[in-house]
């Protein structure tokens, strides 16, 4: 290098650089509690640069300052370690993608990366968009990418209209997801990707994750698996031959409802018939520089850390809420009024066999209550109730402890009807096939107590035989509840 004054912050870097890599080795080695407790953010970063402090600080910083014109140089081009701008890095996404990339690749004998994003939407474009380019050998041909119809309605949105109808490119649609040739059949030269959502939301579709891997890699593709429902404390979709892992971290990762946030996750040196060594050497990295550098979806500091302090007990709270939704399923499974339950963790349910190859809380062989490998599938599941769309409402608008809304993963228990709110947009067809019919209710299930979940669904269930409930939605006003009459 011609600069002496550049080679000094970039041999400087290198050896912060090999610092680092030992650190995380050491991290690797870790069970899964102690990287989500600890992450990347060291003692001795925090003794030395961060007086002390135990939890991470909050860099709310929209840039990094340089010592001079040559450090500014090495960094801005790429050479060193770099903030620069909290638009592509920032001390506090820093921990946040150290933390999730750990704990995707926790035992899996990979070295993952992360790319933050503002949000699970955001994190589906960043992991998506790489692939979808025009190839310059094939000047005119129409690219695709397969992907199952049993996603998220925001998802479905994502690839019908943003990718399908607005820009050309292809989705062909596997509707039977657990079915190999349903796959392989929408394969051809111009296929980027295979994406999927195991278990789905919030229809609980799951297919053999390890078969479709390997059929993706057949023809030279990544496979893409939003994880959001299962976190990586009971399934890492790369130790199974993902390529990319997306996160809706909003969800059961950050459960506290405090902020909007996404993450994707990678191994290093994935599969894909793109001519892009850069990018298949370490997608995550290159998505960070590059193309997120450009468009900008980069999670705030604050979002960051408001997530990690979530993060840091999921394994504890996914065995928790599973072991929650596993009773309450139960329960709806045997009631006159229930027409049908969706749930994993049901012997009943036809893919039960199949997620419980591959759904197991992290660690149980080492935790003295089990000391055994066992199946936890999650806190998603969703009922069916009978007499259709009217009576369906009914209940739904019956709950006094579940709260209505549109989201999942909460602390709280949470439920919606899907065709009204989360897939209402995709339309009747597309409702049909991705097998959410107007009677579904998803439920949610949080850290309460499930017998006072299960005393709250016996009530609202139980106002389809005319029984009087104790309080009904609408003693609310249009403005909310502080102007409203509350009544206990």
């Amino acid at each position: 290098m011609d600069n002496p004054g550049v080679s000094h912050f970039v041999e400087a870097g290198k050896r912060a650089m090999a610092w680092h890599a030992k650190y995380l080795e050491q991290m690797r080695q870790c069970r899964f509690d102690t990287i989500a407790v600890h992450g990347v953010y060291s003692m001795q970063e925090a003794l030395d640069f961060n007086q002390g402090s135990l939890i991470e600080p909050v860099y709310m910083s929209t840039s990094q300052g340089y010592r001079n014109s040559d450090e500014m140089e090495a960094a801005l081009g790429y050479m060193i370690p770099t903030w620069c701008y909290s638009r592509i890095a920032n001390p506090s996404m820093y921990y946040y993608e150290g933390v999730l990339a750990l704990l995707e690749g926790y035992q899996t004998g990979l070295e993952t990366s992360c790319l933050a994003t503002a949000s699970g939407m955001a994190a589906i474009q960043s992991a998506v968009d790489p692939f979808l380019i025009t190839d310059p050998k094939k000047p005119g041909s129409k690219i695709n990418f397969v992907a199952t119809c049993q996603v998220y309605g925001g998802t479905f949105q994502q690839f019908a209209i943003r990718k399908e109808k607005e820009n050309n490119i292809e989705w062909r649609r596997v509707i039977h997801s657990n079915d190999l040739n349903d796959w392989e059949s929408r394969i051809d030269e111009n296929t980027r990707f295979l994406y999927g959502e195991m278990p789905s939301n919030p229809s609980l579709a799951f297919f053999d994750l390890e078969k479709v891997a390997k059929l993706a890699h057949k023809y030279n593709l990544p496979l893409i698996i939003d994880s959001t429902v299962a976190t990586p404390a009971l399934l890492r979709p790369l130790a199974y031959g993902a390529d990319i892992v997306v996160q809706s971290v909003t969800k059961s990762l950050a459960t506290s409802g405090f902020s909007i946030c996404g993450a994707v996750i990678s191994r290093k040196n994935i599969v894909s018939n793109i001519d892009n060594d850069e990018m298949k050497a370490d997608f995550c990295t290159y998505a960070k520089l590059l193309p997120n550098r450009d468009n900008g979806p980069s999670i705030s500091p604050m979002n960051a850390m408001l997530a990690i302090n979530d993060i840091r007990t999921i394994r504890t709270r996914m065995d928790n809420v599973s072991t929650s939704t596993q009773q309450i399923a139960e329960f709806l499974e045997t009631h006159p009024e229930i027409e049908g339950v969706d749930y994993l963790g049901l012997k009943s349910h036809k893919l039960h066999d199949l997620a419980s190859q591959y759904m197991f809380l992290a660690d149980s062989e080492f935790d003295p209550r089990y000391g055994k490998k066992v199946n936890r599938y999650g806190h998603l599941m969703s009922f069916r109730v009978k007499g259709g769309a009217k009576p369906t409402r009914q209940v739904f608008d019956a709950f006094q402890r579940i709260y209505r809304a549109t989201d999942l993963g909460r602390i709280k228990s949470v439920a919606t009807i899907p065709a009204i709110s989360t897939h209402s947009q995709q339309g009747a067809e597309g409702r049909k096939i991705a097998n959410i019919p107007d009677n579904l209710i998803r439920l949610c299930v949080g850290g309460e107590h499930p017998d006072d979940i299960i005393r709250d669904l016996s009530q609202s269930l139980d106002s389809l035989k005319g029984k009087k409930i104790a309080f009904s939605s609408p003693e609310f006003s249009a403005g909310g509840a502080s102007s409203a009459k509350l009544q206990p």
